[in-house]
């Protein structure tokens, strides 16, 4: 693992639980966000607010940290617990495909200096990657994170790298076609990024293989019980940097499942940034029933999804501390 400088150390450390694990919650959506929350998917500026105030004050108090957006989440930045750090998102929301590749771009009239002053912890950017695209695209794509990268360093804040994969050439990310080429387009884009140019801090990444293939977890087997294994140990060997897992969408269920799993097959994930599968079902009941309904639901079923979780991770994650050692 890379040296860290006071600042960077410390960010980590308020963004983490006190063991070093990383049990954030993610509620930085906003163009998805407002169609979950609303029937007619037109939900304004002020409700998408009160959605993320309330899942930042219900869940917070049993999460390390909480990642949220500058375009709608300053009022819930305001209300987390004084447990929770805070991880803002510096990206636009989507990405342009006018020329191909999924280009990303910034927001507009934020910096990481910026975004600091506010009183963010930490900077996670979100980036669409296809290890196998031309090299005019993915070369724009790495210059994009070099900027990022320095502007993290320049201000001594950890910097967190959302990588999202996709092969150009398959339109169903979900499809059996593509659940072929995952691991090798999630280790390859790990591998890439952990380079010390890019300075990023943690990894946050897709797990190796979907899991609806996996043989126990779905009806059709695309990888044995021991290849899927086998994938999740070669994402563990290819970075030194923490890692944490992103939910994907999936169930919380399935993504409980999936946590015990990658423990047993040897990966050393750092923790994970969890979003929809906290919290979705209770956009639902605010789209359906309203603000009392959500609320009751994120504190009985939403704080069970994630204190389940974090019972999980106490059993299955690594300290990002210890992100690229290997005990024996």
């Amino acid at each position: 693992m890379k040296q860290l400088t006071e600042g960077k150390k410390s960010g980590l450390d308020k963004l983490a639980d006190k063991d070093g694990i990383i049990g954030a919650l993610a509620i930085d959506q906003r163009g998805s966000l407002r169609n979950m929350i609303s029937k007619d998917g037109g939900a304004d500026k002020a409700t998408i607010e009160q959605f993320k105030k309330m899942v930042s004050r219900e869940l917070t108090p049993y999460a390390s940290s909480i990642l949220l957006d500058p375009e709608f989440g300053w009022p819930a930045a305001e209300v987390r617990a004084h447990n929770a750090g805070l991880l803002m998102a510096y990206e636009k929301t989507g990405y342009d495909a006018n020329e191909g590749g999924r280009l990303p771009d910034l927001l507009p009239l934020w910096s990481v200096k910026r975004l600091k002053a506010k009183g963010a912890d930490g900077i996670k950017v979100l980036l669409y990657y296809d290890i196998d695209e031309p090299t005019v695209i993915n070369n724009q794509k790495h210059a994009f994170i070099e900027r990022i990268g320095d502007e993290c360093k320049a201000e001594d804040i950890p910097f967190f790298l959302e990588i999202v994969t996709y092969d150009a050439n398959i339109a169903d990310v979900k499809s059996e076609e593509y659940a072929k080429v995952k691991p090798h387009k999630v280790i390859g884009a790990m591998k890439e990024f952990s380079q010390e140019a890019y300075a990023v801090d943690v990894l946050k990444v897709e797990v190796p293989v979907n899991m609806a293939y996996v043989e126990g977890f779905g009806e059709k087997v695309i990888y044995t019980r021991l290849e899927a294994a086998n994938y999740f140990k070669q994402q563990t060997e290819s970075t030194d940097l923490p890692f944490i897992f992103l939910s994907a969408g999936v169930s919380a269920d399935l993504f409980r499942r999936t946590l015990y799993f990658a423990k047993d097959s040897g990966s050393r994930f750092n923790g994970v940034l969890c979003g929809r599968a906290t919290w979705k079902d209770g956009a639902a009941k605010f789209a359906e029933a309203g603000k009392d309904a959500a609320e009751k639901w994120l504190r009985d079923e939403g704080r069970d999804n994630i204190e389940s979780l974090n019972a999980i991770l106490k059993v299955c994650a690594t300290p990002w501390q210890k992100a690229g050692k290997i005990t024996k």
